[in-house]
């Protein structure tokens, strides 16, 4: 096995040393000011290609063990929190972490952290038609119905994939649309 298979999908300018993973993990828990499950860790590192897979996972599990973050069960996911010793060794360091690293890893949180609320907010209906399908989208804000839309889908095929770029693109589908009707 070649050395750098664990560094592949990794940006060139990505974290190889379990320590700069940890710091990482540390600097998104601190930047969000907020606690974050394990499965938006991974969806975070997978999403900017920062750092890899296994290796974030393992930081994780180190970071718990060293007392950096605290592990609890919270809706059948593991949740993890900073602590507040290491929120202040983060402030510490945290500048020892490349730019681009931090900032493209905070984009990425926001985006998972984004896409998560749309979905849970968001109703997704599919009504099978003689020939193809309307999927039906409806966007809340809390209790207001911010956009309501229907596709139609010639094959069934493509429903997972237009759902899930609806999603990934539901903030700037939205601003586009009220862009184009109230542009003069």
């Amino acid at each position: 096995m070649s050395s750098d298979t664990f560094s592949k999908g990794i940006v060139p300018d990505g974290l190889r040393e379990k320590n700069e993973i940890k710091l990482l993990l540390c600097y998104l828990l601190k930047a969000l000011k907020r606690s974050l499950t394990r499965t938006q860790l991974n969806e975070i590192i997978s999403e900017c290609s920062v750092a890899n897979y296994f290796d974030a996972n393992v930081a994780v599990s180190e970071l718990i063990a060293g007392g950096q973050v605290i592990s609890e069960i919270s809706e059948g996911d593991e949740l993890i929190t900073l602590t507040a010793k290491a929120e202040l060794d983060v402030s510490n360091i945290e500048r020892t972490l490349p730019r681009t690293v931090r900032e493209k890893s905070v984009a990425a949180a926001i985006r998972v952290l984004s896409r998560e609320r749309i979905i849970k907010e968001s109703k997704v209906e599919t009504v099978a038609l003689e020939h193809g399908y309307h999927v039906n989208f409806c966007v809340n804000d809390m209790d207001t119905e911010m956009l309501k839309i229907t596709v139609y889908i010639p094959d069934e095929s493509q429903i997972e994939t237009v759902k899930r770029n609806f999603f990934n693109n539901a903030v700037s589908i939205y601003s586009d649309i009220i862009s184009s009707l109230t542009t003069e």
